[in-house]
């Protein structure tokens, strides 16, 4: 093979690769026509740098070639490199999950992306429409959608995530995780709905709202219900379980949450309304008689024992790590209030049974000291833990599905964190509505890159790999020639080999 020239009668210059046949040429390929001495160097190198590549060699560039990329690099502009991981991993999950995307709804598709790669402010999501989308756009249209945002778009986006879950779950969900927690704003006024209240964060004393999540077995997101800011944590079960039962046509599952919701109106209420109940028991807190039967139950290692009380089965277990952790935060509380006893800072208001308080004990008419035969009396409690239930489970199936409740606490805390839920610094009711109803779409799409990095045995945490999508570039190009658009994925590093290759 060799590289011709041919004179056109319009004096210009055709630049070909040809192979030579028997006794006559055959044209392998035209390089291109050159109309200058320029063009017709340029097209000489790329000629070259052809027939190389199709007589077999292995450098593509040899000497005079940089001409060749120095002109080609220079060509590229800002404009011709998009961010594309987001869209090829993320986007396809999104819609997997079977989340809308049409219409309006493609740009909550692009908020929702967004908050998984670039959670933060609304300025934040201007960067993101710049280089994922190359869209330019005010942050006040963003603003403007979620005025808009129809609210008829939340059971929308609740029902697809329950049926997606329920599917992985082989199509039937009987256990549910019910949790709620505050989320604050970055505001200095409160109104009928952002209302100071207890804060789990401490920020009492800002406007706020209450979200209580629904997730089935292993974490997967049911729906949520928003309640206002001074709403007791209490009175929202009961409510939340009969919508989500009237939203779903699901028979009533049974019900696992934290030691918060103990109290005697709520399970009297859940069992009127014929739920099945697994909470965190206090075993402190238990009349002296039941105190007494549970240590005299003698509880060893992974060896659960139970006993019948009024409000069901009270099953009992013991841990010897907890039971390590709870020593270990016995003695940190006594030296912190060691310290406060010898600095005079306790007064007589200072003793109740808030925390390591219960321990304080007043001597004389003013002196404040320690109970040490009550802290030490408390040790026998060390590693023991407690589960109020009206199933017919057995215990170590109680314990087993108590312990899933930790994905829930996950679920708020990669929504707190990860996604950035909070602080929200919307002030209207509607534009609050739409942050959280992204955040819950964003937590599903979470949840489901969770699973399919496991399920792919990539060795990758959701947040590590999403900070590798969101490096995934590609560079857009126009042939010189044909004027066709084309467009290449920069070469990927093997991590993000490995999430581009995954199976969704």
């Amino acid at each position: 093979m060799f590289i011709r020239k041919n004179k056109n009668r319009s004096g210009s210059i055709s630049i070909q690769i040809v192979q030579k046949h028997n006794r006559s040429n055959r044209v392998i390929k035209t390089v291109g026509i050159a109309q200058t001495k320029r063009e017709e160097e340029l097209l000489l190198l790329l000629a070259k740098s052809e027939l190389e590549r199709l007589s077999g060699l292995q450098s593509l560039f040899v000497e005079h070639d940089d001409l060749v990329v120095e002109n080609f690099v220079n060509s590229i502009a800002n404009e011709h490199l998009q961010v594309v991981g987001s869209e090829l991993i993320l986007g396809k999950i999104y819609d997997k999950i079977g989340f809308p995307s049409n219409g309006s709804c493609n740009y909550f598709r692009n908020l929702v992306l967004c908050r998984l790669v670039y959670p933060g402010s609304k300025l934040k999501t201007v960067d993101y429409f710049r280089q994922h989308l190359n869209m330019d756009i005010s942050v006040y249209s963003i603003y403007r959608f979620l005025d808009e945002l129809n609210t008829d778009l939340k059971p929308i986006i609740e029902q697809t995530s329950f049926e997606y879950s329920k599917s992985l779950l082989g199509g039937k969900i009987g256990v549910v995780f019910y949790d709620m927690t505050t989320l604050y704003f970055e505001a200095s006024e409160e109104d009928d709905y952002r209302i100071p209240g207890f804060n789990k964060d401490g920020k009492h004393q800002q406007p706020q709202i209450m979200i209580g999540l629904l997730v089935s077995g292993h974490g997967y997101p049911i729906g949520y219900q928003i309640f206002e800011g001074n709403t007791s944590e209490t009175k929202t079960l009961i409510p939340i379980l009969e919508h989500f039962q009237r939203r779903f046509g699901i028979d009533k599952p049974i019900v696992v949450a934290d030691a918060a919701l103990l109290s005697q109106k709520n399970i009297e209420a859940l069992s009127a309304k014929g739920y099945k109940y697994i909470l965190g028991g206090r075993l402190k807190n238990e009349t002296e008689e039941i105190k007494r039967k549970v240590i005299e139950l003698g509880v060893e290692e992974d060896k659960p024992k139970e006993l019948l009380t009024k409000n069901g089965r009270l099953i009992i277990s013991f841990s010897s790590k907890r039971a390590f952790v709870d020593k270990r935060n016995r003695e940190k509380g006594i030296k912190r209030l060691e310290k406060k006893v010898s600095g005079g800072k306790l007064k007589k208001e200072h003793i109740n049974n808030r925390g390591y308080n219960k321990y304080l004990i007043l001597t004389g008419e003013a002196s404040i000291a320690i109970d040490y035969e009550k802290y030490n009396a408390d040790g026998i409690w060390d590693g023991l833990k407690g589960y109020v239930t009206n199933t017919e489970l057995k215990c170590n199936q109680v314990i087993e599905n108590y312990t899933l409740l930790w994905n829930i606490e996950k679920a708020f805390r990669i929504s707190k964190t990860d996604l950035r839920i909070r602080p929200v610094y919307h002030r209207l009711r509607n534009r609050v509505e739409a942050h959280i109803c992204i955040c819950f779409a964003a937590y599903s799409v979470y949840k489901e890159l969770e699973r399919l990095l496991n399920l792919n045995n990539i060795n990758l945490s959701a947040e590590k790999a999403i900070n590798e999508i969101k490096e995934i570039r590609q560079l857009r190009y126009i042939l010189p020639k044909s004027q066709i658009v084309k467009t290449k994925i920069l070469n990927p590093t093997q991590k993000q080999t490995q999430l581009l290759e995954m199976k969704i």
